[in-house]
């Protein structure tokens, strides 16, 4: 009996030290000559060509070991990434150290306390060089709450031999006046995106901007906010969607088009104009590669800055793009802080540009040699971004594009001396919980 108790307390004597040892190696890891744990940071993307995930690996190796990147894809859809992210946050996710945010939902993210906003000194750093377009879009209650990383923006693209035809002078500015009746004039289109997505949101936005208007008047209001589509510049935008549906420069699937159909209309046989992103003209050269599209039409293709709502008065193109944000329940904030720097630095922008065909925020990289040659048009895009006008900023953003989407929609039915009003309405009805989408 004795000697049972005493194997017991022996083999509990020997897995005491053993635990005591495992504890020490725990304390004391370079004694036991394991490798210290690696913090690894999460960044959430949207959808690209693989950019973003070389990009990652460049800036953990220049780490020098400090952290790891780890990329996780968010979906393809700006509101389903929306909403993943927003679910987490709110139960204070701290696995989430970077994510990428389309401009129009920092405010919300802001507001409800989601992001670890940047101080005065690392908010120089992050935008000197940058373009004024990206900046201000990232700037919320005078703070800077996300790095401008991609950027974006709409030019007008035009078919030469078309405009040639309705006796247009590309190196002028144009308006959609002039551009619907020169595509009637040629029995060609005028594509746009007007289907009831955040696209068509894009379009009645940039051309209450370029008609001197703002969608939201104060929009650090919040709730309260005041709306200006019932103004003059709203309803000349409103006249514009309704002449071009109900001209034949409208394409027959208007009221569904979106950015690829559009594409696919301007390239085809009626295709004379057409507003979209500078992904198109990659796009069409990739598909004369594939033989899916002719040389001919291809070379057929030029560019122009956005179209004027009045010839007196510069467009305000609208802008697209993606703020690099850090998560405000980050374990690792410092960390976060310094990929950050990597991640938007303008080698890395311009390496990107490079690598994922996608216009960035940082004005040196439309100089790289190689991003001349993949966009032509480099000084274009760099001025329509740095002059750009963002889509309404407000925490209820989602709710606001939602309400005046519902009501333009469908094109041929916006009435310039009703819709506008109509909008507001419904806008302010859907912020006060008196109606609902």
């Amino acid at each position: 009996m004795d000697n049972a108790r005493m194997g017991v307390h022996s083999r509990g004597t020997r897995s005491g030290a053993a635990l005591m040892a495992v504890v020490l190696c725990s304390s004391l890891v370079a004694a036991c000559g394991r490798e210290p744990r690696v913090p690894t940071l999460n960044w959430y993307v949207n959808p690209d060509n693989g950019g973003q995930a070389r990009l990652a690996g460049r800036c953990e190796a220049a780490s020098g070991g400090r952290y790891r990147i780890r990329v996780s894809v968010l979906p393809k859809d700006a509101t389903q990434q929306r909403e993943q992210l927003v679910r987490r946050l709110a139960a204070k996710d701290a696995s989430i150290d970077l994510m990428n945010l389309d401009p129009p939902f920092l405010p919300e993210f802001a507001e409800a306390g989601f992001l670890r906003p940047f101080a005065p000194r690392e908010a120089v750093q992050f935008t000197d060089g940058a373009l004024k377009g990206p900046v201000r879009s990232a700037i919320w209650g005078g703070r800077l709450m996300g790095v401008p990383l991609w950027a974006n923006t709409q030019l007008l693209w035009y078919r030469k031999s078309v405009a040639k035809r309705a006796g247009l002078v590309m190196s002028a500015p144009v308006t959609w006046d002039g551009l619907i009746q020169a595509a009637v004039k040629t029995g060609t289109t005028l594509e746009v995106q007007g289907n009831r997505y955040e696209g068509y949101m894009v379009w009645i936005s940039a051309l209450v901007a370029s008609a001197g208007g703002r969608i939201l008047e104060n929009p650090e209001a919040g709730k309260e906010v005041k709306l200006g589509l019932d103004s003059a510049a709203g309803r000349r935008a409103a006249a514009i969607i309704r002449a071009l549906a109900l001209s034949r420069a409208a394409d027959p699937a208007l009221s569904t088009s979106d950015e690829e159909s559009a594409r696919a209309g301007f390239q085809g046989e009626r295709g004379g104009f057409m507003v979209n992103w500078p992904y198109v003209y990659g796009a069409a050269r990739e598909a004369v590669a594939a033989h899916a599209l002719e040389k001919a039409v291809f070379e057929d293709i030029g560019w122009a800055r956005y179209p004027r709502v009045e010839r007196d008065l510069p467009s305000r193109p609208p802008l697209g793009g993606i703020d690099l944000a850090i998560g405000a329940f980050s374990k690792y904030p410092e960390l976060a802080l310094d990929a950050a720097r990597c991640i938007a630095s303008t080698r890395s922008q311009t390496e990107y540009m490079v690598e994922a065909k996608t216009p960035v925020s940082r004005a040196a990289a439309y100089d790289d040699p190689r991003v001349r040659q993949i966009f032509p048009m480099a000084d274009l895009i760099r001025d329509s971004i740095d002059e750009s006008a963002p889509r309404p900023q407000t925490p209820y953003y989602t709710d606001v594009s939602a309400s005046v989407v519902r009501v333009y929609h469908p094109e041929a039915a916006v009435l310039p001396e009703a819709t506008p009003a109509r909008a507001a309405k419904l806008v302010v009805d859907v912020l006060h919980d008196r109606a609902l989408l």
